[in-house]
Parts: structure tokens; sequence; C-alpha cells
């Protein structure tokens, strides 16, 4: 066993919950005290434009019936609608409303925040040295939670 490969994978899983900490704490701030973490994990899909129940539920590594509960809870909290598909008179798309922007937004700015923590603490070479590295390793792909 490989202590080193331990610490690291240690490191970055705790990087990455600081971050949905520092995120959460930001938007909650911002007034949105109804949201949980999962919630945003929501927003970033919808952020880029409608998409249905089963997007989200691949987003989010989810069956369809627990995506679906999760954006029923987000309607009935007003931050998405659903809205008739185009061409799937069954299927629903899922939309921000004002309020959902407004959390996605508040959410914006508290990664950024986050993130200029650690700017504070470390010169611009090393971000983006740190940049690159995560770049070269990490694939591309939906962020998820980690329930």
């Amino acid at each position: 066993m490989n202590t080193d490969n331990l610490a690291l994978s240690a490191l970055i899983l705790g990087a990455s919950g600081q971050l949905i900490t520092e995120i959460d704490r930001g938007t909650r701030a911002a007034g949105f005290t109804d949201l949980r973490p999962t919630h945003g994990f929501i927003f970033a899909r919808i952020a880029s434009g409608p998409v249905g129940v089963t997007d989200i539920a691949d987003h989010l590594g989810v069956t369809k019936q627990a995506a679906s509960q999760l954006v029923d809870e987000l309607v009935r909290k007003g931050y998405v609608n659903k809205c008739p598909h185009p061409t799937d008179a069954r299927a629903k798309l899922i939309v921000l409303t004002d309020r959902g922007t407004a959390a996605t937004e508040a959410a914006d700015r508290a990664a950024s925040d986050a993130v200029a923590q650690w700017r504070r603490k470390l010169d611009d070479a090393t971000i983006t040295r740190l940049r690159e590295a995560l770049s070269t390793v990490v694939s591309t792909g939906p962020i998820r939670p980690s329930w």
C-alpha cells in the first residue's frame, strides 16, 4: 500500500469537501437557506439550458424516480419549473426560475470566494500548476455529490 497515494487521495477529497462546504455556506449566507448541496449539482446541470429529468438522473448518478423527487422539491421551493418538451408530449423540461438563477449566481460567488482563499495562500504559478495537473488527471464529466 502506497501511503503517498492515500495521502494524495485524502487531500483531493478534502479539497472537494471543503469547496462543497464553502459553496453551501455562501449560498445560505445569501439567503438560500432551504437548499442542500445536492441541489447545487442539479443547478449545475440546468444552468446551461433546459434538460429532462433523465438527464438530471444521469448527471447525479441516481434513478429517474430519485431525480424526479429532487426536481419536485425544487419546483415546490420555487427554484425550477417544469415546461412542456417540444418533441415529447410525455416529457417535461426543467428550467431555472429567477430564484434558481439567483441561487446559482450566489453559489458561483461562493465558489469564487472559496478559491480566492487558496489564492491568498498560494502564488499564481502554483495555482496554475495545480489547475494544469488536475486537468491532466481528472476526466471531464458530471460533477456528482458523494451522497
